[in-house]
């Protein structure tokens, strides 16, 4: 399975993405800005989703609002 950010660059276990738009998280009153880097993602089943851990949370994301730095 291939997984790829916005820009169609391929995702890896381990990488480090930049978020692309700011984006208000379900359930938590955090709201993660535009340009946040975050390091050690993990792929998931779905191919359109990353999972990672964000301070102190764990959460999925959409690969279409990340792109690999």
């Amino acid at each position: 399975m291939e997984v790829k950010d916005s820009n169609g660059t391929l995702l890896n276990d381990g990488d480090s993405v930049k978020l692309t738009k700011d984006l208000k998280v379900k359930g938590s009153s955090v709201t993660l800005k535009q340009g946040k880097v975050i390091k050690k993602i993990r792929l998931t089943d779905n191919d359109e989703e990353i999972d990672c851990r964000v301070d102190g949370m764990s959460i999925v994301l959409k690969t279409s609002f990340v792109k690999k730095i």
